[in-house]
Formats: structure tokens, sequence, C-alpha cells
């Protein structure tokens, strides 16, 4: 049976380079492997893929029972497919907080590491495979580091990922802030996008307190062009918290460039939760949070209601 390799259902760069630098990898030592989708992914992510030579993975719905699958950048329950807990899970590259709630059939390869990226996890992994890299492989491994430490500017920036992304660059030729731009600038397109589908692209699912947030950040260099919508996307953030079963929406533009998140602050209870939280002031429908960029390291372990 053919391996599934996957993210989770908000698919960044790392969530969609991975599947597919880790299809490589198993492939390339015998094991026959797939990379695979649960959602579509983000602008930046369909950027990468098509700049270094690969088709978008397929998007899966679900797994069927004894699927096997590795599963990679997430190792949440509420990030997988309904069905993950009777699939064959073999594997999992992580670099998040254990979440709980998983089930396997068997004893299973973890490895969750505190790195800024799962592509660099991934990397030292493959022990003396990853010499046997191909250019496509390399530049999917340096555009996943790129994203997931906004250039170098995220605070789960490592020295690993760092050294790491800057001997890769050095090895394809690229320039790492002129490609870095490039990503951004390809990320900070969302004009094709509906204001809940906004809320949706780069979003997790956590509990604090008793309360369920679906907590999304968008990270651009063009902030102006998201916040433009702030009217509707407030109007929206209710009926997303309704669908998808959560108490609210908690919406964080990163500026990328001035290293500050913008917070939408659409009632009383998201009001409440950015001043516990941050420390802040609010005085009207948003807060700029200076320094804040990451949501795993800086605003999931702030979170209070």
């Amino acid at each position: 049976m053919t391996t599934l390799v996957f993210g989770h259902k908000s698919p960044d760069t790392d969530s969609t380079g991975s599947p597919l630098i880790w299809d490589w990898f198993l492939n390339h030592t015998g094991i026959e492997a797939k990379a695979a989708l649960l959602g579509e992914p983000n602008t930046e992510a369909a950027f990468v893929a098509k700049r270094w030579g690969f088709d978008l993975p397929d998007v899966i719905v679900d797994v069927e029972d004894d699927q096997s699958c590795v599963i990679v950048d997430t190792n949440n329950p509420a990030e997988l497919p309904a069905n993950i807990n009777n699939a064959d899970v073999l594997a999992i590259i992580d670099h998040h907080k254990l979440a709980g709630g998983l089930e396997t059939k068997n004893p299973i390869n973890i490895t969750v590491r505190p790195l800024a990226c799962t592509a660099t996890i991934m990397h030292q992994m493959m022990g003396e495979h990853a010499g046997h890299m191909p250019e496509g492989i390399k530049g999917l491994m340096l555009s996943c580091i790129l994203s997931d430490t906004l250039a170098f500017r995220s605070p789960t920036t490592t020295e690993i990922d760092k050294d790491l992304a800057e001997a890769l660059a050095k090895d394809l030729g690229v320039d790492i802030e002129t490609y870095a731009g490039e990503m951004f600038e390809a990320k900070s397109d969302v004009s094709a996008f509906s204001d809940a589908e906004l809320l949706r692209m780069d979003s997790k699912e956590y509990a604090v307190d008793g309360k369920k947030f679906r907590v999304s950040v968008l990270e651009t260099t063009s902030p102006g062009i998201v916040l433009d919508r702030k009217a509707s996307l407030m109007e929206t953030m209710p009926k997303v918290a309704k669908e998808d079963k959560v108490d609210e929406v908690l919406l964080f533009v990163v500026d990328i460039i001035k290293e500050e998140a913008t917070m939408l602050i659409p009632n009383d209870l998201v009001k409440t939760v950015a001043e516990k939280s941050f420390d802040a002031t609010v005085d009207g429908d948003s807060v700029v949070l200076p320094g804040i960029m990451s949501r795993k390291k800086q605003i999931i372990p702030a979170l209070k209601v």
C-alpha cells in the first residue's frame, strides 16, 4: 500500500512542502509514498511549488481504515482527517507542542523537535541521504524554512534552521532576501479569497479555559490589503465560528516588515482576550501588538480568557 504523507488542514508552505520532501525521501529509500494535502494551499505555498517544479499534491477529504500514512507539521487531531484514528499512522514529524488525542494501531516513530520548521527536522532525519536531494527538494526545504521563520525574523528561528537555510541557498545560488521577498509578495496576494477563506487560510483550533478558538494568522508585507477588509472580516467571524463549532475567531494580521501584529476586535470577549493575553489597551476595533509574529511561540502560549 502506498503511504500517504500529509500535514494539517490549512496548508501553508511547510505543510505543503514537507509532504513533498518526505515523499521524495521515502521513495528514495525504497518505500512507496505519495504526498497529499488536506485543503487548498495558500498563495505562497502554490508559488513555491511552481517555482521549484512541483505539481501541487492532490487534496484528500479523509483517509480509509488501515491507510498507511505519515503525519507532518502537526500532531493535533483537530487538524487531521476525521478517520485518522482508524488509519495506520506510521510516523509523526512535527515541531509543535503535543496536542493529544491521536490513537495508533501500533507503536510508531514520533519525532518532535523544538525547531522552527518541519523541513529542518527532516533534513536531520535523512542523515547521509540528504546529500542526494535533487535541486527541487532543496528548494522546497529552503522555502519551508524561510516561510516558517519569516526569513529569520520570527522568534521561533534557531541557529540550526538559519544555518541550514543559508547552506541550501548557497548551494542553489539563491539570494535569501530577494527570494524571501518573492515568497512574501505571493503570500500577500489574497485578492482572490473570500473573507471566510482568509479566516481559515492559516488557522488552528485551540481551547483556552473552556473556550474554543480558531486562531488565524495572516503574514504579509502589505497588511493594508487585509485591513482594508476589516469590516467585512469582522462581520464574517461569527459565521465562521458557528460553522466551525468554535466560540470565536481570533485574527492576527502580521506585518513582516514592521514585525508587529494587528489583532481585530469584533466584540467584548475578544477585547478581554487581547487585554489579558497581551497586556494591551484596546480602544477600538483593532489593536497593534508590537513584536508579535509567532502563533506558536507568542500567541498561543499567551492566550487568556
